[in-house]
């Protein structure tokens, strides 16, 4: 590639990005490198190879962008330079994009390690060019139908992908037997991690769709002696012997722990050449376990430093965004995203573990980062959100109707808002004072926004 080119790719680029954030017309985390992709089409795969050590990538349905920060947060904590996409923009401009910011004016890179966060249906296009030492994979449920369709099209998609990585190697969660019977399909050296031990602690907590619960290899139903959430657990076919092994990397000891500051999980991490972690980690939420271990043992495959991971672990912001706490006078809000069936269900059990009274905001908007497809909203069990006793549900967004129409068959009642803002401020105003929000994607900035504003101010 010529070096001018690719010069003058990263500068247009670069300056597009600074344009973009001067007018406030976004964080230019896709378009540059969209633009640099035009300019210069084998950019991508010039940029990774100046990377020093090691490209990671992590792709699947939920967990990515959590497990990608905290593998970026963990090698930084040892004084590596990481380059990482850590908005979440996970598309090829997003990743090429994330190139060029770590990237000199001269086109060059200084770089220890690469932590990418790669979307699965692109990461076919990606691979050759991005050349992954390793990939992380968290699980595979449906996510947005009308684009990713059902969980066989995903999963032949990634594995379309590994199969062009065929010496990346693998740490795989063998819970989700989709993610695990790819390594009966793909070369790829592979490790495995699970979680034996119960993390949701009480049965109410697991209600939800059960994406797959067929053998990927004889197509007979699988039998579980325990289910986490979704089809992620411990299973067996009986029919062919299919089952889930016993991880390389596994979490034992699960506590939750409740202070004034919040509800926290610790654990111990065990695995060869890991020893036994510590984890200690600020989020109320138990499928963070899963993400802390993906994440563990990604560094621990690639024998990378982690002398100071339980400190980078207790220290990790675990909310990205996606997950905040907002306080305005007297009331406590909190912002979730949810975004495909298991990734909600996991949001409503976390209600359930609040038995203060409550408000509930839901935003359902059907934008393209949303996905047109709502049909989502009937495989959710609505039966646990009735169990956790809200004062009021309000819904908003271009799609709130359908929620409105989903909660009347369950004869949960509910009431419609016009839009975000003002609902957020009515509720701050009369409401219980303990308010959570749960978004889909186009609606997760403006929440941030508005809650940011609202708590900057400290009044209405």
């Amino acid at each position: 590639m010529s070096g001018f080119r690719r010069i003058l790719a990263v500068r247009c680029a670069k300056l597009t990005g600074w344009l973009i954030r001067k007018l406030h017309r976004g964080n230019g985390a896709s378009l540059p490198g969209y633009i640099a992709g035009f300019l210069c089409p084998e950019l991508l795969s010039s940029l990774s190879g100046m990377v020093r050590e090691k490209v990671i990538v992590t792709m699947g349905t939920n967990g990515k962008t959590t497990t990608n920060r905290l593998l970026c947060h963990a090698l930084e904590a040892q004084g590596k330079k990481v380059l990482c996409n850590r908005t979440g923009a996970n598309m090829r401009g997003g990743i090429l994009s994330a190139f060029i910011q770590a990237a000199g004016p001269d086109g060059r890179l200084d770089a220890d390690y690469a932590c990418i966060e790669v979307d699965e249906m692109e990461a076919v296009h990606i691979f050759p060019q991005l050349k992954p030492d390793c990939v992380v994979l968290t699980n595979i449920s449906r996510d947005q139908l009308d684009r990713y369709g059902e969980v066989d099209t995903i999963r032949e998609k990634i594995k379309a992908a590994l199969l062009l990585a065929s010496k990346a190697v693998l740490a795989v969660n063998c819970d989700d037997h989709l993610s695990y019977s790819l390594l009966f399909e793909c070369p790829n050296p592979a490790f495995t991690y699970g979680i034996d031990q119960e993390i949701f602690d009480a049965t109410p907590l697991k209600p939800g769709s059960r994406e797959s619960i067929f053998c990927r290899l004889c197509g007979n139903k699988l039998d579980y002696s325990l289910m986490h959430y979704g089809h992620l657990g411990i299973y067996r076919c009986p029919a062919c012997g299919f089952s889930r092994p016993r991880p390389k990397f596994t979490v034992s000891q699960i506590t939750r722990k409740a202070s004034p500051e919040g509800i926290s999980y610790s654990f111990i991490i065990e695995g060869k050449g890991l020893g036994k972690i510590c984890a200690d980690t600020s989020t109320d939420a138990p499928y963070n376990v899963y993400n802390t271990l993906s994440a563990c043992a990604a560094l621990c495959i690639l024998d990378a430093p982690r002398e100071h991971l339980e400190e980078s672990i207790r220290s990790f912001d675990y909310g990205n965004g996606r997950e905040n706490t907002f306080y305005v006078g007297n009331s406590r809000i909190r912002l979730h995203l949810a975004k495909n069936p298991v990734g909600f269900q996991q949001k409503l059990s976390l209600l359930l573990k609040d038995p203060s009274p409550k408000d509930i905001i839901f935003q359902i908007n059907d934008k393209a980062q949303d996905g047109k497809d709502v049909s989502y909203l009937w495989d959710i069990d609505f039966q646990c959100l009735a169990a956790a006793s809200p004062v009021s549900i309000t819904l908003v967004g271009s799609r709130c109707h359908d929620l409105g129409l989903r909660l009347k068959y369950e004869n949960i009642p509910c009431c419609f808002g016009d839009n975000i803002e003002e609902t957020l401020r009515s509720h701050i105003r009369q409401g219980t004072g303990n308010l959570y929000v749960i978004v889909n994607y186009s609606g997760l900035s403006d929440a941030n926004r508005v809650l940011r504003k609202l708590q900057e101010r400290r009044t209405l």
